[in-house]
C-alpha cells in the first residue's frame, strides 16, 4: 500500500486533484467530509463543539452552522485550536479506519487541508502539494463560494502560506491554468510515480539510479534530504542520528541525482533486525549485496554496512545503515566535511568524478572509492581533522 497526502491551501484546487485521482483508482480519504461526519447531528463531536461555543453555532435544524462555526474561529487562532482539539483526534481515528480496509496494493490519498499545519507530512510515503496563486484562489472563493473578499483572505492568511507547503512537498503540482491540463499532470503522476511507487514498496523492491547521470549542483539538495529524514526519522522512531553524506551534501558539487543518507546504529544486528522492516515499510527496502564500503580495505569489517534504496522511482536515494564510530561512518562524515571546507579538494574531487564518468560511467556512483584519489584524499583529510580539532 501507498499513502499518500495530498494538501493545498483553500482554493487551490485540491479537491479537484482528489477527484481525478479517484477516477484513477486511488482511495480517497477526504479529510473535509470526514470533519463534517465527526461533528453531524446526534453525534458526540457537536455536542462538544456547541459547549466550547455555545448554541450560537447551531442552525435552525440543530445541524452545526459552518459559517457561523467559522467566522470565530478563523478570527479567534485560540478558539481555532479549540476546535482542532476537538476534531482533529476524531478525523485522524477515522482516516486510519478507512486506510486500513483499503485493499493491500491500494494507492491511498489522504485529502488533509492542514496537513502541513499539523505536522503530518513525514507519515506518508510521498505528499502532493497544489499550489495556486493567491489572486486565483481569491478568485475562485468568492466566485466559486459565495465569500466575500475580506472573508477569503482571512481564510487563506489562516493557513499555511506556500513556503511552508514547498517545503513538504514531494511534487508540486501548479493549478493555475485550466482543468484539463491539471488533469493531465495528474494523469502524468499516477502513471510514472504512484502506481510504480506503490508496487515497489509491496514487493519490497528499489528502484534503482542510473549512476551515469548527472546533474547540478542542486540548491534544493539539503531540502530533499530534510524531507527524507524526517520520513525516516517517523518510520525508525526514537532519537537516531541521520546524517546527509556523500557528493549531495556538499555544496557546489555536480553529481548523480542520489541523496546519500547515514543512519548510524547500534550495531550490525540492529541493522538486521525489525528496523530494516520498518524502514521496507517506509519505502525505503534492502538492496541485497553491497555490504561493504570498501573491499580494498586492510580491514573490511570495520567498513561493514547495510545498504537501502528508495522504492520511489523519481527520487534515488542511498541509506547507509553504519555503526557508530565505525571507519566507514566516520570516513562517510569527515571526507564531506573536509571537502565543505576545501574549495581546492572540491574542485579535485568535481575533476575525478568527471574522468571516472568519462573512462568508466559504470563506476561514477558508488564504485569510487576503489579509486587512488580517495584513498589521498582520506589522509589529508584526516590531517586536516587533527590540524583543527574536527569531531564527527
Amino acid at each position: 500500500m501507498l499513502k499518500v497526502g495530498l494538501t493545498g491551501g483553500i482554493g487551490s484546487g485540491k479537491s479537484a486533484v482528489a477527484n481525478r485521482l479517484a477516477a484513477l483508482g486511488a482511495v480517497v480519504v477526504d479529510s473535509d467530509r470526514i470533519a463534517r461526519e465527526v461533528v453531524a447531528p446526534g453525534t458526540e463531536g457537536l455536542a462538544e463543539v456547541v459547549a466550547a461555543f455555545s448554541d450560537r453555532v447551531l442552525d435552525a435544524d440543530g445541524a452545526l452552522d459552518r459559517a457561523a462555526l467559522g467566522a470565530l474561529v478563523f478570527a479567534d487562532p485560540a478558539a481555532r485550536r479549540t476546535l482542532e482539539g476537538i476534531t482533529h483526534p476524531r478525523v485522524r481515528a477515522r482516516s486510519a479506519e478507512l486506510v486500513a480496509a483499503a485493499a493491500p496494493d491500494a494507492v491511498v490519498v489522504n485529502d488533509v487541508p492542514l496537513l502541513v499545519e499539523v505536522g503530518l507530512a513525514p507519515t506518508y510515503h510521498l505528499v502532493v502539494v497544489v499550489q495556486t496563486a493567491v489572486a486565483t484562489r481569491l478568485d475562485r472563493l468568492t466566485r466559486d463560494r459565495g465569500m466575500d473578499r475580506a472573508e477569503a483572505e482571512r481564510r487563506i492568511a489562516a493557513q499555511a502560506d506556500d513556503a511552508r507547503r514547498r517545503a513538504v512537498a514531494d511534487v508540486l503540482l501548479t493549478n493555475d491554468g485550466t482543468l484539463p491540463e491539471l488533469h493531465v499532470a495528474v494523469d502524468r503522476l499516477w502513471r510514472r510515480r504512484l502506481l510504480p511507487y506503490e508496487g515497489n514498496v509491496r514487493d519490497r523492491r528499489v528502484a534503482r539510479p542510473d549512476p551515469t547521470i548527472r546533474t547540478g549542483p542542486d540548491p534544493t539538495w539539503p531540502e530533499q534530504y530534510a524531507r527524507l529524514a524526517a520520513r525516516i526519522r517517523h518510520a525508525v522512531g526514537g532519537d537516531v542520528r541521520l546524517d546527509h553524506v556523500g557528493s549531495t551534501a556538499v555544496p557546489g558539487l555536480a553529481a548523480p541525482d542520489v541523496i546519500d543518507i547515514q543512519l548510524t546504529v547500534s550495531s550490525l544486528a540492529e541493522a538486521d533486525g525489525p528496523l530494516a522492516d520498518r524502514l521496507a515499510e517506509a519505502g525505503f527496502p534492502r538492496l541485497p549485496g553491497d555490504w561493504w564500503d570498501a573491499p580494498r580495505r586492510p580491514d573490511p569489517v570495520r567498513w561493514a554496512k547495510r545498504l537501502h534504496g528508495a522504492a520511489d522511482p523519481a527520487r534515488p536515494v542511498r541509506l547507509h545503515l553504519r555503526v557508530a564510530d565505525s571507519a566507514g561512518w566516520r570516513y562517510a562524515l569527515l571526507v564531506r566535511d573536509h571537502l565543505r571546507a576545501d574549495p581546492a579538494r572540491r574542485a579535485d574531487y568535481l575533476q575525478v568524478k568527471r574522468d571516472l564518468a568519462a573512462t568508466a560511467p559504470e563506476r561514477s556512483g558508488a564504485g569510487t572509492l576503489h579509486d587512488p584519489w580517495f584513498d589521498e584524499e582520506h589522509l589529508r583529510a584526516e590531517e586536516w581533522a587533527a590540524r583543527t580539532g574536527w569531531r564527527p
